[in-house]
């Protein structure tokens, strides 16, 4: 009876139960008898990650400068380093300046206001439009964002703050009327400067108050997930001793001479990071002797590239590909188009006979989705591939 081909799950696998459910479905579909390697209580620590989490709305008035106004909004940080980041859309005061002229050259049956009093002035709008690029430099968030339907909204606005506003409002238009050429401008100045400001602030808070409630889901529901795939990777290092322990321990428990020798080499079967710990092993100065190694998903030839492993293995110097040991006899490495942690094996590491590692992709399938890193055990190539 051959020897059975060990499993060695990838990062943030948690599943102490999962794991070995879905390698028995994996053995039965592919017809090979599998051994799971379970290491995933080796990794990183993520249970206690939402501790770290800023709360959702959160003060910052004892970081605000004494001399910053009082009435503006507090700054998100993820929101303020994204506008901050961008430069003043070219034709975003263009666009108000369209939507405020439309509205105040309509006619005067458009306008609510005009039913107050009949005897209604016209606006010069080449005068306000002269007023708005005065103060459109003044604003922090309008002049950086480039969606037409806000910018629009804010040219309707200020046209009616113009026609529509009430008789008792300090700077309203009845007033505007009844003022003196010179006070006249002044006030519509004031008013449109005034206007475009709390409009300015109003679409800053919409903003950070969306931006905020985005980051904080990031935060919450990815955060944990996100600390163990990139936790993963950096726990690996320091805790890789152990994990080569847990996986030579397992093999121990099939037979105790099972990879320790040329003559008694393993079958191995590895996902992602798993198959950085499959290479790492069978690529070692005392190595894992591999007889047939099937990888997907994996990342071993990027991290050797990014931070050569050692062992066995030559630093990757682009010209000359890293030729692997006869601990590791045949590789095959298999990747899905939309899995962008997977990466080719071939380009960088040839068998010690001169070959190349066979990188093989693996059809996608529409019911995976967009994540498809962790969809190679439902994939009918991989359990022909381990077949």
């Amino acid at each position: 009876m051959p020897d059975p081909v060990f499993v060695i799950h990838g990062v943030a696998n948690r599943d102490l139960d999962g794991f070995p459910a879905a390698v028995e479905a994996l053995q039965a579909a592919s017809g090979v008898e599998m051994h799971p390697v379970y290491w995933g209580d080796l990794g990183a620590e993520d249970q206690h990650i939402a501790a770290t989490l800023p709360p959702l709305h959160a003060s910052t008035n004892t970081l605000r400068a004494e001399n910053k106004p009082p009435h503006t909004v507090a700054d998100d940080a993820l929101a303020a380093d994204l506008f901050a980041e961008r430069t003043p859309a070219p034709d975003a005061r263009t666009r108000v300046e369209q939507t405020l002229r439309e509205h105040l050259s309509a006619t005067p049956q458009d306008h609510e206001a005009e039913l107050r009093d009949g005897d209604v002035a016209p606006v010069d709008s080449d005068q306000v439009a002269a007023y708005l690029a005065e103060v459109w430099d003044q604003t922090t968030w309008l002049q950086r964002t480039d969606d037409p339907l806000l910018l629009a909204e804010v040219g309707r606005d200020l046209a009616r703050a113009l026609l529509d506003a009430a008789p008792e409002d300090e700077f309203g238009y009845a007033e505007l009327r009844g003022s003196g050429p010179t006070d006249f401008e002044g006030r519509m100045r004031s008013l449109v400067r005034r206007r475009l400001s709390d409009l300015d602030r109003v679409a800053g808070a919409a903003i950070q108050a969306a931006v905020g409630r985005i980051n904080h889901a990031l935060r919450t529901r990815l955060g944990p997930g996100t600390t163990r795939l990139l936790g993963d990777v950096l726990v690996h290092q320091r805790h890789q001793a152990a994990i080569h322990a847990r996986i030579r321990a397992s093999i121990d428990t099939v037979d105790p001479e099972l990879g320790r020798y040329p003559d008694r080499p393993v079958r191995v079967v590895a996902h992602s990071l798993g198959g950085v710990v499959a290479v790492d092993m069978a690529t070692a100065a005392n190595p894992l002797w591999t007889e047939k190694l099937l990888t997907f998903g994996s990342q071993a030839a990027f991290f050797h590239v990014c931070d050569p492993r050692g062992g066995q293995l030559e630093p990757f110097a682009g010209a000359q590909r890293v030729v692997l040991p006869t601990s590791l006899a045949r590789w095959t490495n298999l990747w899905e188009p939309l899995d962008v942690l997977a990466f080719a094996a071939s380009t960088v590491f040839p068998p010690h006979d001169g070959s190349s590692p066979a990188d093989i992709p693996v059809p996608h399938s529409a019911s995976t989705g967009l994540w498809t890193h962790a969809a190679y055990g439902e994939s009918p190539a991989v359990a022909a591939a381990i077949g």
